[in-house]
């Protein structure tokens, strides 16, 4: 089981496919397995693999083309043994379950702490992100004043400073930054749009369980819509993310 867990990481995946290239396995201009042959292979999920493969490309190693696949470009320097211990940067589903499970507590918590003011805040926070999308403005900055005035209202510092701390982890990723590198369609935002409405809704109406099951549902939707958008092999993929969700909220 051990072993299972440590396979899990995308960073030893990534270390595997270079060590792959290393011992010759694949040559330069060589099409690297399916995602999902590489997933029963190596016993992980899609989202592992996904990004194992935006961690190589950000190294020059592979190049993803649209509707092709991923393609090999370069090789390893070095032995790729013990690389990934010291990579600093996170994988974006990695990132999107971690926020799921903190953040759809900090809902929770909110919607029964939350005064007038705190809704009058989201409210008007929740406007400002209707007139950006309105003027297809590409700032995010309303996005993480919403998700950070909920933790906010918990009045708890150590709350508010992880739920700070994973977003710095958003913004500064190079992983990141490399998923959305393959995402053109900005439609989704409306629909993020609406989940903020629902998780407002929840908290205004001091329902703890209804806060906290629209922050999971809407993660949930962030980490399908960007798993979707970002497929390079099979635009109708039928959506796979987590083979289990690690908490079942709402029962």
């Amino acid at each position: 089981m051990a072993e299972n867990a440590e396979l899990r990481s995308y960073k030893k995946i990534g270390s595997i496919l270079k060590q792959e290239l290393i011992d010759g396995l694949y040559q330069i201009g060589d099409r690297l397995p399916p995602e999902r042959d590489l997933a029963e292979k190596m016993n992980v999920s899609r989202t592992v693999v996904r990004e194992a493969i935006i961690m190589l490309e950000l190294e020059n190693l592979v190049e993803v083309r649209k509707g092709s696949g991923v393609y090999v470009i370069n090789m390893p320097l070095t032995s790729a043994e013990n690389q990934d211990e010291s990579y600093e940067d996170v994988g974006p589903f990695e990132l999107l379950q971690a926020r799921q499970l903190l953040e759809s507590g900090i809902a929770e918590f909110a919607a029964i702490q939350a005064t007038r003011n705190d809704i009058l805040r989201l409210k008007e926070i929740l406007n400002k992100e209707r007139m950006k999308l309105a003027e297809d403005d590409k700032d995010y900055t309303a996005d993480e004043e919403f998700h950070s005035a909920i933790a906010e209202i918990t009045q708890n510092e150590i709350l508010i400073k992880l739920q700070k701390d994973l977003w710095k982890y958003r913004t500064k990723s190079s992983m990141w930054q490399g998923l959305h590198a393959h995402i053109s369609d900005r439609e989704y935002r409306k629909s993020w749009l609406q989940d903020h409405q629902n998780i407002l809704n929840g908290i205004q109406r001091k329902n703890p369980a209804l806060a906290k099951k629209a922050m999971w549902q809407h993660l949930e939707n962030v980490k399908q819509k960007l798993f979707e958008l970002s497929d390079i092999e099979d635009p109708d993929f039928d959506g796979f993310l987590f083979s289990v969700n690690p908490v079942v909220v709402g029962l």
